[in-house]
């Protein structure tokens, strides 16, 4: 008798070109399907849509109420919608990714009956400088749908950490899965070609440049600033910046007042951030608050140095003075310093990336997925042993490398 497969259901707000969405729509791409039937949900008008549509073997489905704004009415279509799909697919498994989908998704699940309830943390949906009230009512957003979430999921200890510290889940229940990448892209050993030539920069021209969508957690403005200080220092040093959004009006005007057009290039929305990072000597990141940002073990694993801020699980991956550079967020004149130091000494630099990709085994996608996976068993079975005091699935890591 053939073995039944578990079914999964992943949700997430947006699928925008951000860390948490690429690595949703890998997993659900790359699960074992001997194992696991996986689905899909989301809002819609995001860069991956089509490649979401497109997934071989995914059911995936898009609720158009579902968007990162909080509006009421339309937050209530939404968390009906999702308990409407979650009885017609009938998951195992629901697991949620991103602040609004995490609480509509988990809602919705616990009142369709989904047996397990799964929530990523991508970093929080409540920051530093956040007006009081919205951030008091996210807090306890958080709280109220803890108690009907079976596990929860890190991309950093700083984030388990807070979590656990400010009471929105029991530290027995949280455990750390990094957000992984394609190493493989990204430790490639042949030549990187193409951007120096798109922005007409010498082949020994340093680069620094910087991978995020335009809005306000990643303070795009702060790298333009910190460009033009660096610029004054090193005459040859070109910049660039890779991903678009909301902010881009901004980030142009802010380039217009520091004289910057020309030595600093806006590249929009890329899908060839593999490439466009190994030929970086710096790669900075301005975050006010982050997760743990994948592009961070990007750099590592292509030998990049970083420059950027210390908030939440940035640590964790860089290790200031020794694979790159961490300063205070919205500290402009420090990380303009920093990327001073790098784009001087290039040696140090290639130092400096050296360790960092001596250390980024940890971020494998493949072992990403893996730990997913085996989770999911572990719950399911957990909840079967207890009714027929035997195991109910197999153990993924007896058949791993």
């Amino acid at each position: 008798m053939a073995r039944v497969r578990t079914r999964v259901c992943h949700v997430i707000t947006m699928l925008e070109l951000g860390g948490a969405q690429q690595n949703t729509l890998y997993t659900v791409a790359h699960m074992d399907r001997s194992l696991f039937e996986p689905s899909l949900v989301a809002g819609t008008g995001g860069l991956l849509d089509g490649e979401a549509a497109g997934l071989p073997g995914v059911d995936v489905s898009f609720v158009p109420s579902l968007r990162r704004e909080i509006r009421p009415a339309s937050d209530l279509r939404a968390l009906l919608e999702l308990r409407r799909l979650f009885r017609r697919l009938s998951p195992d498994i629901v697991h949620t990714h991103s602040s609004k989908a995490g609480i509509l998704g988990r809602w919705a699940a616990h009142l369709a009956g989904v047996p397990v309830i799964v929530h990523s943390i991508h970093g929080f949906g409540f920051h530093p400088g956040q007006n009081p009230v919205l951030r008091h009512l996210l807090v306890a957003a958080e709280r109220a749908v803890a108690p009907i979430t079976t596990r929860f999921i890190g991309v950093s200890r700083a984030n388990l950490d807070l979590g656990a510290r400010m009471g929105l889940f029991d530290p027995q229940r949280a455990m750390l899965i990094r957000s992984g990448i394609e190493l493989r892209r990204f430790l490639d050993p042949a030549p990187a070609h193409g951007l120096r030539e798109e922005i007409g920069a010498g082949p020994d021209d340093p680069l620094a440049g910087m991978v995020a969508c335009l809005k306000p957690q990643k303070a795009p403005e702060d790298f333009v600033v910190a460009a033009a200080i660096a610029a004054r220092k090193v005459p040859s040093a070109r910049f660039v910046l890779a991903g678009d959004g909301e902010l881009r009006p901004k980030v142009e005007r802010a380039l217009r007042r520091e004289g910057m057009e020309g030595r600093f290039h806006l590249l929009g929305w890329r899908r060839d951030i593999h490439e466009i990072i190994r030929q970086l000597d710096v790669l900075v990141l301005t975050s006010r608050w982050e997760g743990l940002p994948r592009v961070f073990p990007e750099a590592m694993a292509a030998g990049v140095p970083i420059v950027a801020c210390r908030v939440d699980g940035a640590p964790e991956a860089v290790e200031d003075g020794q694979t790159g550079y961490l300063c205070q967020p919205g500290d402009v004149a420090g990380i303009a310093g920093r990327m001073v130091l790098l784009l001087k000494d290039r040696n140090m630099a290639r130092a400096m990336g050296a360790k960092g990709r001596s250390r980024v085994r940890e971020w494998d996608i493949d072992e990403m997925v893996r730990q997913q996976e085996q989770l999911y068993l572990d719950l399911l079975g957990s909840a079967a042993s207890s009714l027929t005091g035997e195991p109910a699935h197999p153990d993924i890591r007896a058949r791993c490398p």
